[in-house]
């Protein structure tokens, strides 16, 4: 393995982590995948079980240019998912946050209400603000009419309390056509016009990435493009990221924690569970190309947990961790935005979407929140036709997840009564 020059024999440099993890080649499994749902991941990033004193008051130490819009973002941002709390926000702004990303879906609107009350007082030009075409109901559709797409976002200036958004981002693109609506677009320049928005943005974990993302950063259209990016996955990233950011188009990463089953895996001592979310943020951020990366904040400690790896190099170390990780949830992390078993299920089970409410369960603490999200799949359509099933599902799976087992376990999980 080379290591970086200058004594530290712990660095990584960039061309040695990329060959040493297998990034370009690994888990291009991935690649194929059919995105057959839009869900994204709404729970709060979980908490380690012990609490480090070296966190303590950890700031923000990486900026890095956001494209060009001008603007030098925190390299670990802040995502509102599930944000409760205004002094949540004041306190991230005070360790060095600057950039918040919100929509208006987020907890039926109280995230949008929470950012908008956490950074009163805070001049204008020093936080970046990015939100979606989206209601609070989910993403608006590509044939939304544009006034009603204006609409959506002057109710979010209203809940946030500001004159206007830095970026809005066309949100679940899951193909070309969508990418270029010609409503969102238009929407996008009349809101401009009126000094209502500054920035296109457009955010997405559809398994097309390299076809919707190649065409977002050649159109010159968007500013910024936000992608599901972690440890061995989507391989071919890479390649765009590096066109995005030749051409001036900011790059955010998300799902960066790739399941955050780190909290309950029996072979990963303490200190390994302590340290995984900061080794996935330094791999992460090892990419140059990368402006930064956004994780769900909603509680103060996470501040100190996760900006504790803010401006640092990744290590050997931290990529065994990554790596004994990748190994342990090989066939229990059912990757966003696949979806190659669907079509073979004869009851339409949506395995990817019970599957992911399982995981808030078990691996993000929102118990409540699953089964929530569980309740409204149709009765005809829910796990328990998995029992008896013969599970075409499983030899489509390209990972090889015993999806029936966890199927009927989920189910067992998230059911009411």
């Amino acid at each position: 393995m080379v290591m970086a020059e200058g004594g530290d024999e712990t660095k990584l440099t960039r061309r040695a982590l990329l060959t040493s993890t297998g990034a370009i080649a690994a888990g291009a499994a991935v690649a194929g995948c059919e995105y057959k749902t839009q869900l994204y991941l709404l729970s709060d990033a979980p908490e380690t079980d012990r609490k480090l004193a070296s966190w303590g008051d950890s700031k923000v130490v990486g900026h890095r240019p956001l494209g060009r819009t001008g603007f030098e973002m925190s390299d670990i941002s802040f995502g509102t998912s599930k944000l409760q709390d205004p002094a949540v926000v004041q306190r991230a702004i005070e360790r060095g946050i600057n950039y918040f990303d919100t929509s208006p879906d987020y907890s039926d609107e109280a995230s949008e209400k929470a950012l908008g009350q956490g950074i009163k007082g805070t001049p204008r030009d020093q936080i970046f603000i990015a939100s979606k075409f989206c209601s609070s109901e989910g993403h608006l559709d590509d044939d939304t009419p544009v006034p009603e797409v204006m609409r959506a976002v002057e109710g979010s200036l209203r809940r946030l309390q500001v004159d206007h958004l830095d970026l809005v981002h066309i949100h679940a693109v899951n193909s070309v056509e969508r990418l270029m609506s010609p409503n969102l677009h238009e929407a996008f320049d009349r809101l401009k016009e009126q000094g209502k928005v500054r920035f296109l943005g457009v955010s997405s974990h559809t398994p097309r990435l390299e076809e919707v993302m190649g065409r977002a950063v050649g159109s010159d259209r968007f500013d910024v493009i936000m992608v599901a990016y972690n440890f061995k996955n989507w391989p071919q990233l890479h390649d765009i990221f590096h066109e995005a950011h030749q051409r001036g188009v900011g790059v955010v990463a998300m799902k960066t924690l790739k399941g955050a089953y780190h909290t309950q895996l029996a072979d990963f001592a303490p200190s390994e569970r302590e340290s995984f979310a900061q080794a996935a943020f330094k791999w992460v951020l090892a990419n140059p190309d990368v402006s930064g990366l956004v994780v769900t904040i909603s509680h103060f400690p996470q501040i100190d947990e996760y900006l504790y790896a803010s401006g640092q190099e990744i290590t050997k170390q931290d990529v065994a961790l990554l790596e004994k990780y990748d190994q342990q949830v090989a066939k229990i992390y059912c990757r966003p935005g696949c979806g190659e078993c669907l079509e073979s299920c004869p009851a339409d089970v949506p395995i990817d979407d019970v599957l992911r409410y399982r995981m808030y369960a078990e691996s993000y603490g929102q118990e409540r929140d699953a089964m929530r999200s569980y309740a409204k799949v149709d009765p005809q359509r829910t796990a328990d036709n998995c029992a008896t099933c013969p599970a075409p599902c499983e030899p489509a799976c390209p990972f090889e997840i015993p999806i029936r087992e966890r199927l009927v376990e989920a189910h067992r999980l998230l059911r009411f009564g």
